[in-house]
């Protein structure tokens, strides 16, 4: 679109295509529950977040819950088991996704604010946005502890994934603090990079611990 090679209309239908054509697969292949979750999804994500881009800064937490929903219908796509585990990955990626987002916010303020979008630091790089980071950075280490315990590591495994966890988060952590020590948008950066490391190892001591627990 900014190119100028297609219009936005003909984006618009497409998108629309893509959504109904992804909402129908899920539910002929998989069952009405993962294809509501897509569904669920993609709404919460087009009409209610976007608009709300423009309107308050409280847009970042209504936008993490469309993004912690895929981890659900992933889960129910596999299994139909409503454990703790439901939860559990829901709010792993809803409490990453904040300092994850507002470290971008940080980064790109006068961006965002020349572009109209509400987004907490906009405007002004204040501790407040930092304090937030740190608070939902422990709230992230502390939920990813949760699937370490029966879900996918055995008693005697989760000692080892919860320590390797809890050194992923004090990375995250450190990175958070430094932010809220600095107030720049390279300490912003080096958060942003930190927390898709941590969300990308996390899954990592995830899976290589369930393949332990299968195995041993």
């Amino acid at each position: 679109i900014p190119m100028g090679i297609i219009k936005p209309l003909q984006a618009y239908i497409f998108g629309i295509f893509l959504c109904i054509t992804g909402i129908v697969f899920l539910y002929i292949t998989i069952g009405y529950l993962v294809s509501f979750l897509s569904f669920l999804t993609i709404f919460t994500y087009i009409f209610i977040y976007t608009p709300m881009k423009k309107l308050t800064s409280l847009n970042t937490l209504v936008g993490a819950i469309p993004g912690a929903l895929p981890p659900i219908g992933g889960w129910f796509a596999a299994t139909h088991e409503a454990t703790l585990i439901v939860p559990a990955l829901f709010g792993i990626l809803f409490c990453w996704q904040i300092p994850h987002f507002l470290s971008l916010a940080y980064m790109y303020a006068n961006d965002y604010k020349k572009g109209g979008f509400f987004m907490l630091p906009t405007g002004k790089r204040d501790r407040g946005t930092a304090i937030q980071i740190i608070l939902y950075s422990v709230w992230t280490v502390l939920v990813s502890l949760i699937p370490v315990f029966g879900v996918t590591g055995k008693l005697f495994l989760t000692p080892v994934a919860g320590a390797i966890i809890l050194l992923l988060g004090l990375g995250m952590l450190y990175y958070a603090f430094k932010l809220y020590k600095e107030k720049t948008a390279q300490a912003a950066k080096k958060l942003m990079f930190a927390s898709v490391s941590y969300i990308t190892l996390l899954q990592i001591v995830y899976v290589l611990d369930k393949f332990i627990r299968q195995w041993i």
